[in-house]
């Protein structure tokens, strides 16, 4: 049996962030019924983003998104602090844009 392709997109971002971030902590918060494997949470210095899969994406939120920089445009409109970016079985991510994001949020993190 093949994996699902969510799961396979969630495993590009995941080795995505630990490249970008090094010393990365991955946890699974907000446990459920409904999602018992919780969603993966990914912090450094305080938290960078949720990665989260629906029937039709993946979707992945960064926690201060609309301080940065997105000069690839991956993110969708927001008008509120975070900012995501969602992904379709159709559609390929931009590695080293998205690389360049969660490094930005760990460099503002670490700003504090």
């Amino acid at each position: 049996m093949t994996a699902d392709w969510r799961e396979v997109l969630v495993d590009e971002i995941r080795a995505l962030i630990n490249q970008a971030a090094p010393g990365v902590v991955e946890e699974a918060k907000w446990k459920k019924a409904s999602n018992p494997d919780g969603v993966p949470t990914f912090t450094l210095d305080g938290l960078i983003c949720t990665v989260e899969t629906y029937k039709a994406k993946v979707k992945v939120t960064f926690a201060k998104g609309a301080s940065l920089p997105d000069p690839s445009g991956l993110f969708l409109p927001a008008t509120g602090i975070r900012r995501a970016i969602d992904l379709a079985e159709s559609d390929e991510l931009d590695s080293d844009a998205f690389i360049a994001i969660v490094q930005a949020a760990v460099a503002l993190n670490r700003a504090k």
